[in-house]
């Protein structure tokens, strides 16, 4: 009887892993899609200002950090990573805030990540400026958008970049 119960309970466990696994997978392949973005891009603001980014693969694969400049502004750093279905960002942006975001990947081939937002450090209320919610589009593997959702005082301005891998 032990020995049903001890096999049960295995069952159970590995069940469990291999059901989390499979979950994990959309958000692997998405994760895989978003470290190919590694190197410089540049492009537009919708309103014409230029922006230059660059994705570097950090921490033995584990994070990827973009480093995004857009003409007028102090540069932001973002951090993303898989978080077990989903991928996580935390945004280290000048107003000093740190944004937390989480977009969960569908099966396929991966066009669009939405990132919403999960809270923030450094964020006394919600009516304090702040990046709200991300949506990255990939064109294809030399074009990508970007579209940042700046929220405060509960009003959302998008900022929309256009970028291109640079092939220097």
């Amino acid at each position: 009887m032990k020995r049903i119960a001890l096999v049960g309970l295995f069952c159970m466990f590995m069940g469990g892993g291999v059901l989390w696994a499979l979950a994990a997978l959309p958000a692997s392949a998405a994760f895989e899609k978003m470290q190919s973005l590694a190197g410089d891009w540049e492009g537009r603001a919708e309103e014409g200002n230029p922006v230059k980014s660059s994705f570097k693969v950090v921490a033995s694969n584990t994070a990827l950090q973009e480093t995004l400049r857009v003409s007028g502004m102090e540069e932001m750093v973002t951090l993303y990573s898989v978080d077990k279905d989903g991928i996580a960002l935390v945004h280290y942006c000048p107003t000093n805030n740190q944004p937390r975001m989480r977009a969960t990947p569908e099966s396929g081939d991966v066009k669009r990540l939405v990132f919403t937002f999960q809270g923030a450090g450094n964020l006394p209320s919600l009516a304090v400026g702040h990046e709200h919610k991300l949506v990255i589009e990939f064109l294809d593997n030399n074009h990508i958008v970007e579209r940042w959702t700046w929220r405060k005082d509960g009003m959302d301005i998008v900022m929309v970049y256009h970028l291109s891998r640079r092939n220097d």
